[in-house]
């Protein structure tokens, strides 16, 4: 079999690392992008938990019908029964039962020998598989289980009709070559392992999540159990999004395959994490911000010359435009001369050694250097100066019932513009009062408010681009105050489109 299923529980496991639970609307939300992504099997939730999750699980069931259904239970008869009721009217239901066979939670935990647990499983997968013909069985912290015990626990719940075991790693134990060997291991020992597919869960505790997934597949296994962008207990889950992509990039390795659209990663990644609210770090692998971005000048030169120097996958092929070659102090003449070409400047009508030499000067003073920035400095000179207009004075009034209302000084050089609007809010009232004393209404197309610093008086960073006549500005702005950070955003925006305004007047002028 050739063919790895993909084992979603972003809202099972994922949802329980998450400080409050997931409304039933916006686990339904996550639901439908992981079905349209192809997501085989969708954990959603565990009925017996609370009536909210009952409820979740039970509308997931009935709206979603391309894909298996699972609820998660214990080993316990309610447990279960509450769990078949909740899928009951999925198009593919499932239950999934499990039991600890470690020793450390037989004697601590459960309290039972081996013997009782055994029993407990047997009875638990027969008392599931008379309410539901799909059901899964998990040996819960198998990775610290006891060789023998797992493999006479996997024959028989096997017998007892699971049609799928899963091994996990509950604690992110075990490494590479040890999980490799104990899935070797089932399928070498287990007369009746060809009887069920083997899945794996594996937890991110030393890091080594996603890693132990794979040398499972290499092993035998044949779904695994993960999360988008690594969501999970502790320090997460394996992370679907790199499970994928592995296997699919390093097919000639793996030789198989999953059902996933990869294009809709990206897309999906994004909504969990708006929906969780858990960023995802600038340098998560396939979907971080930095993920298809380049700085260095060396592989700014490679990524030019053949884009497979420096990019082992396309952006396109997880959902992404393009790459993004960062325009900073590191980055070499060549990317330098390639932005210019596609601003329409060809090299032989400026000297590139004088143009470099200012743009380093510019890269050093602001970090990141934006095309808008090569046009003032190709058009103006090493002068580029973007302080226009400065923010002097700013006064808010918003609430829950009251309109907000923003008042706004501006200073131009040594007059001063003032202006108040009302708005959607404060951010979109003070946008309103700075367009009106400025006279330059922008289009926000993107804004992100980050925290730079912790604690109750954090330094926010607001980041914004821009739209006017058709071209786009970056602003940013930082203040502990996140009204006065958006307004200073905006005035950073602003004034790089006032510079931009010069900028043409200069390229008119010189072509007369």
């Amino acid at each position: 079999m050739n063919k790895v299923l993909i084992f979603d529980t972003t809202l099972r496991d994922g949802e329980q690392a998450l400080k409050s639970s997931l409304s039933v609307r916006e686990k339904l939300v996550i639901a439908r992008a992981l079905s349209k992504m192809k997501v085989d099997i969708i954990e959603a939730g565990f009925p017996v938990s609370s009536p909210g999750d009952f409820q979740s699980v039970s509308t997931i069931a009935e709206s979603i019908s391309d894909a298996t259904i699972c609820g998660l239970s214990r080993a316990v008869d309610k447990d279960i029964e509450v769990c078949a009721e909740a899928v009951n009217k999925a198009a593919r239901p499932r239950i999934h039962t499990f039991i600890a066979t470690s020793e450390i939670h037989a004697s601590s935990k459960l309290r039972k020998s081996n013997d009782e647990i055994l029993a407990m499983a047997i009875h638990a997968v027969k008392h599931a598989r008379n309410l539901c013909g799909d059901v899964e069985f998990s040996c819960e912290d198998a990775g610290r289980t006891d060789p023998d015990l797992l493999c006479r626990v996997v024959e028989e719940t096997i017998k007892a009709g699971a049609k799928t075991i899963n091994i996990p790693d509950t604690v992110g134990y075990t490494v590479g070559y040890q999980f490799g060997d104990i899935i070797k291991n089932i399928f070498e020992r287990v007369p009746n392992v060809d009887d069920a597919v083997i899945s794996v869960h594996c937890h991110n505790d030393l890091g080594l999540g996603t890693a132990n997934s794979v040398m499972a597949v290499l092993n035998g296994a044949r779904q695994v159990e993960c999360t988008v962008n690594g969501l999970g207990e502790r320090a997460g889950n394996a992370s679907l999004e790199e499970i994928v992509m592995i296997l699919r990039t390093r097919k000639d390795i793996f030789n198989v395959e999953t059902n996933i659209n990869t294009k809709e990663i990206s897309n999906t990644s994004r909504l969990v994490s708006h929906i969780c609210g858990v960023p995802i770090q600038p340098n998560k692998a396939i979907v971080g911000a930095n993920a298809f971005s380049h700085s260095s000048g060396i592989h700014q030169d490679g990524m030019l010359k053949n884009q497979s120097t420096y990019e082992i996958m396309t952006p396109e092929s997880v959902g992404l435009d393009k790459n993004t070659l960062n325009l900073t102090s590191r980055s070499g003449r060549a990317v330098i001369q390639h932005r210019l070409a596609n601003l329409g400047y060809e090299k032989d009508t400026y000297d590139m050694g004088k143009f470099y030499a200012n743009f380093l000067a510019l890269a050093d003073k602001k970090g990141s250097v934006y095309d808008d920035d090569l046009e003032a400095l190709m058009e103006i000179g090493s002068d580029v100066d973007e302080s226009k207009y400065s923010l002097e004075y700013l006064n808010v009034s918003s609430g829950r019932g009251i309109i907000a209302t923003s008042t706004v000084r501006v200073s131009d050089g040594d007059i001063i513009l003032q202006e108040a609007a009302t708005g959607d809010g404060p951010v979109d009232a003070t946008y309103e009062a700075i367009s009106r004393a400025t006279g330059m209404v922008l289009e926000v197309v993107d804004y992100s408010l980050s925290g730079v610093t912790g604690g109750r008086d954090a330094l926010g960073e607001v980041k914004l681009i821009v739209d006017y006549n058709g071209k786009r500005f970056h602003g940013h702005g930082s203040s502990t105050d996140i009204i006065e950070a958006s307004a200073q955003a905006y005035i950073n925006a602003t004034n790089k489109v006032e510079r931009n305004i010069k900028v043409e007047e200069v390229r008119k002028s010189k072509n007369k």
